[in-house]
């Protein structure tokens, strides 16, 4: 079943993946939000798990959708726009 699944994100592309990693930062976010929030700790403690699973969960999803050529067309993208500003 783990291979069907990895099998499958392999097959996503690379636009896929980079949405998907955007999530993940979304996600990131959210779960550290709710920590500045007036909530009580019970729920403070369960969103910042539930948004931080799911930001683990997009991040390798994504990692794995993008694969290694995509992480290496992916950089080459963000030096370059580094570039110009410099």
């Amino acid at each position: 079943m783990k291979k069907r699944i990895v099998e499958f994100l392999k097959g996503l592309s690379f636009r896929t993946g980079v949405v998907v990693l955007c999530c993940c930062v979304a996600f990131y976010l959210l779960s550290f939000l709710f920590l500045a929030l007036p909530l009580p700790i019970g729920w403070r403690g369960a969103l910042w798990t539930i948004f931080f699973g799911l930001a683990k969960a997009a991040q390798y999803s994504g990692l794995l959708i993008v694969g290694k050529e995509g992480m290496k067309r992916l950089r080459r993208k963000l030096r370059k726009s580094v570039g110009a500003y410099e």
